[in-house]
């Protein structure tokens, strides 16, 4: 009898507050066949626990622990950066921030690593303390540390609320330690968020951020792969940054 399984079900379960019965329909099972999946009075095959995690909408990793906890060999590759596999994806990557240019565009991690980035990003890092950029660059330390871009970011508190509900909506999504971790050490960082700020466009708050060539105003979009097979690869996002003014288009362009 698998041990692990069960507890891990029903955690997750849980976490995305639905019913035995829920789950169920979802899987194409029982309620009964998921109550006794959680008492551990039966046994999951290898289908069936695919077919829960995506009914759990759990990312790829979390779908790996869930087959490990039922006794099943991971079903989803966990390839490094440098292997030659990913090479199609990462040179995708990079057109698509050349063709951002002039505007600012970044590939992060899971944690906020910095995997690449175009040379219209020169500008936001300026000014910020040399060891921050010392590999591996933690974009989101980089954000609201107080020898990062903090000092120049003229609405810190509108823009560390957005980072710090971006960061907390995933790890209730998806817990993890070091996440938490991140989380934790970011917050220490900034005053407790207060209420929103009159400073918005009416759909998004721009982050200000004080430049040498002038004020820039810049909104950004993420995007990741929504058909990854490997976890490395459905883990790593594209954020784009876009001028939210023609001021900030014209310092870009110019």
């Amino acid at each position: 009898m698998v041990s692990g399984f069960g507890p891990a079900l029903r955690g997750w379960r849980e976490r995305r507050r639905l019913s035995q019965l829920e789950l169920a329909i979802r899987a194409g099972t029982t309620q009964r066949h998921v109550s006794f999946l959680e008492g551990g009075r039966s046994i999951p095959g290898r289908g069936l626990v695919l077919r829960v995690a995506e009914s759990l909408e759990l990312p790829l990793r979390e779908r790996n622990g869930l087959l490990l906890a039922a006794g099943f060999a991971p079903g989803f590759p966990e390839t490094e950066l440098g292997d030659p596999k990913l090479k199609p994806v990462l040179d995708g990557m990079r057109r698509l921030l050349d063709g951002h240019r002039p505007y600012p565009a970044i590939v992060v991690d899971r944690y906020g690593v910095l995997v690449a980035h175009n040379d219209a990003l020169d500008l936001l890092f300026e000014d910020v303390a040399p060891e921050l950029l010392e590999e591996p660059v933690n974009t989101l330390r980089l954000a609201l540390h107080p020898d990062g871009m903090a000092p120049r970011v003229r609405n810190l508190a509108d823009w560390a609320r957005h980072i710090l509900e971006r960061l907390t909506q995933e790890i209730a999504h998806a817990p993890d330690e070091r996440l938490t971790a991140l989380l934790a050490e970011l917050e220490s960082y900034v005053p407790a968020p207060g209420p929103p700020g009159p400073d918005h466009l009416g759909f998004a708050v721009p982050m200000r951020l004080s430049t040498s060539a002038g004020e820039l105003r810049l909104i950004t979009a993420i995007t990741t792969f929504a058909t990854a097979a490997d976890v490395t690869v459905s883990e790593l996002k594209l954020e784009t940054f876009l001028p939210a003014d023609a001021e900030t288009a014209a310092i870009l362009t110019g």
